[in-house]
């Protein structure tokens, strides 16, 4: 099959070298064009570690031309970029076609169901908890496969085409996949934004200073204690929407195949076996910019939706917003261009099966008029 891939990091390069060494044909955009640069002067993509070779994915200039004859777009970039690249192609998506989003926040997968709806169209969209992989991209045309993950929650919207959704994802990718059954479940079920959020807070000076540590060394046992209450919280809000999501354990276990233990201790196994990753070497990392306005607020939120409040998420926001000067709350795009303040759980949820139709857009243009 041919995959359009948005973006041009780490995950989109791990991502398509997967896809190429499985035998379908990717094709990467980058939005600032620098991503992908050299890899237009006809340098082939470099890939090493659980995927090893060298391919020669093909690179789109636009949008439009990225879109063109795919059979499933694939979005791979950070969060705070999703919105605006759904901008980009949503003019261009069709019915026929299948948008993976890897990995889902902030309910963006409603967003772009909005614009599509704005033009009459429905094409499934398909939101993964995580990424299939996870790695460095190490230059231009060089990426570090860390792991291929042996699961990943996805949901399908709309709902009704849930096994279209996983069809294909097993068909890209092998049979790694888990069907969450609702898009409300995939917004409780991504965990970097937690986990990133302990590890951080409690190594922010060392990636202030540039330093160069073992991440799965340093959670040690306050950590370890820290990352499961911020997951106790979590599954709280989840279980009070009735949903069924995966643990922090069960994370670990399934995506780095370590023996359950504390998440301490998991960490430390996956550092004594040379899998436990190196920590950010900056402050002006995803583990903060990304994941506290795309992933700590949206839970939050969620939180006091269901009268569960995640008090170490709002207070790991509000640490994070002093300690960075700038209110990351504010930073998130996708929640207020939804309005889901002005909803209540019932419709959010109802929303997270059914997508927006064109019904649904009339509506609202008549209530953002008034």
């Amino acid at each position: 099959m041919r995959v359009a891939i948005v973006g041009a990091g780490s995950i989109a390069f791990g991502t398509a070298a997967l896809l190429e060494r499985s035998g379908h044909r990717a094709a990467l955009w980058s939005p600032s064009g620098r991503g992908t640069r050299e890899l237009a002067d006809d340098a082939p993509l470099s890939a090493s570690g659980a995927v090893e070779g060298r391919f020669e994915p093909a690179v789109a200039s636009s949008a439009q031309a990225l879109v063109k004859d795919a059979d499933a777009v694939l979005l791979a970039l950070p969060a705070n970029g999703h919105k605006a690249v759904m901008d980009a192609i949503a003019p261009h998506l069709t019915a026929d076609q299948t948008v993976l989003v890897s990995s889902h926040a902030s309910f963006g997968a409603l967003y772009l169901s909005r614009l599509l709806a704005e033009r009459g169209i429905t094409a499934p969209i398909v939101a993964w908890g995580t990424t299939i992989v996870t790695g460095r991209r190490q230059g231009p045309t060089t990426v570090q496969v860390s792991t291929i993950r042996d699961k990943v929650d996805v949901a399908t919207l709309p709902a009704g085409r849930s096994a279209h959704g996983l069809a294909l994802c097993r068909a890209l990718f092998g049979d790694r996949f888990v069907d969450r059954g609702g898009l409300m479940a995939i917004a409780l079920s991504n965990l970097n934004p937690q986990n990133h959020m302990g590890i951080a807070l409690c190594n922010l000076t060392r990636m202030e200073r540039g330093e160069t540590w073992s991440q799965g060394q340093n959670v040690t046992p306050a950590v370890g204690r820290l990352l499961e209450a911020l997951d106790a919280e979590r599954l709280a809000i989840a279980h009070a929407m009735g949903l069924e999501v995966r643990t922090i354990f069960e994370h670990f276990h399934l995506s780095f195949q370590v023996p359950v233990d504390s998440i301490s201790a998991m960490n430390r196994e996956m550092h004594a076996r040379g899998r436990g990753g190196t920590g950010p070497a900056t402050a002006e990392s995803r583990y903060v910019l990304e994941d506290v306005p795309f992933g700590l607020v949206p839970t939050a939120m969620l939180g006091r939706l269901a009268d569960r409040p995640a008090l170490l998420h709002e207070s790991g926001i509000a640490l994070f917003s002093a300690l960075y000067g700038r209110d990351f709350t504010a930073e998130n795009d996708l929640l207020p261009a939804l309005a889901i303040d002005r909803m209540t759980l019932g419709q959010l949820d109802a929303l997270c099966h059914s997508g927006f139709t064109g019904q649904d857009t009339i509506a609202r243009s008549r209530e953002e008029r008034r």
